[in-house]
């Protein structure tokens, strides 16, 4: 099998990671402020191999972001009356508008990785796909729309050792679909299919950044980094400043019986045994 990746650098302490990323985080919200304000309209698309890490950093990247300013699409199998449509048109959809910020958790690339590779899309709607798409996305600049790619990339050591542990942990084994099992018979199918797709969609006004995500803290606060780097933005968050008095303190309101209420069971603190 490739392997794509060999030396590790050393990994991040607990604390230095998580001090690094409470402040990429802070500087994320300065971002989002600043792209308000000024009415920008940014798409940031996420790919890779599966377990590599995106939802992850995609997480990270939006924890403490306003979900009205800030939208991450994660769009299921097409459904019958969407594979009628123009390919591009279920995503056109979920385009941003004066102030967005959209992350598209895989994205019209499903056509150059998974439907190339397993076989559900034509060779003529692949042939096509791959004509159009560089094209599609000058249409998106043009119209002023900043399109980031991101491309995770982790080795097969790696990515085995995070679908074991995923098949270990209940609460990640929902992540485990049936692709995710075929994918790991063919490694060398999806690298074809990339290289391919990069050869193509690696334009100069549309780069692909790649991500190094064998490690995932690392991986995490590089891409917020540089994300952060692609903009030249200015901190327009809000200051600090003192509540007033509440006026209302004092009124005649009288609340209804607290007993006609119907309260969630107080589970909790459960009492101690």
């Amino acid at each position: 099998m490739q392997k794509i990746h060999t030396a590790k650098p050393q990994k991040l302490g607990s604390r230095e990671y998580n001090r690094e990323l409470f402040r990429l985080q802070v500087e994320m919200i300065k971002l989002q402020e600043w792209i308000k304000h000024n009415k920008e309209r940014v798409v940031v698309i996420f790919e890779g191999r599966d377990a590599a890490g995106k939802g992850g950093v995609i997480k990270r990247i939006t924890e403490h972001l306003s979900p009205r300013d800030v939208r991450v699409v994660a769009l299921p199998a097409p459904t019958e009356r969407e594979k009628t449509q123009w390919y591009f048109q279920r995503y056109v959809a979920h385009l941003p508008a004066a102030g967005e910020i959209v992350i598209l958790d895989r994205s019209w690339y499903n056509r150059a990785g998974v439907e190339r590779v397993m076989g559900f899309c034509t060779d003529e709607e692949y042939d096509d796909f791959m004509r159009a798409c560089p094209n599609f996305e000058r249409m998106l600049i043009r119209s002023g729309i900043k399109l980031i790619k991101y491309w995770f990339s982790v080795n097969d050591e790696e990515q085995e050792k995070r679908f074991q542990a995923r098949m270990a942990t209940p609460t990640k084994r929902w992540k485990l679909s049936p692709m995710d099992l075929e994918s790991r018979d063919r490694w060398q199918d999806y690298s074809r299919a990339k290289d391919a797709m990069f050869s193509y969609t690696d334009t100069k006004q549309c780069p692909w950044y790649v991500v190094n995500a064998d490690i995932k803290k690392h991986a995490r606060l590089n891409t917020m980094e540089h994300l952060l780097s692609l903009f030249d933005y200015d901190d327009l968050t809000p200051k600090k400043f003192e509540l007033p008095k509440r006026s209302d303190v004092n009124s005649e309101y009288v609340r209804s019986p607290i007993e006609e209420l119907t309260f969630i069971p107080a589970v909790y603190p459960k009492p101690k045994t």
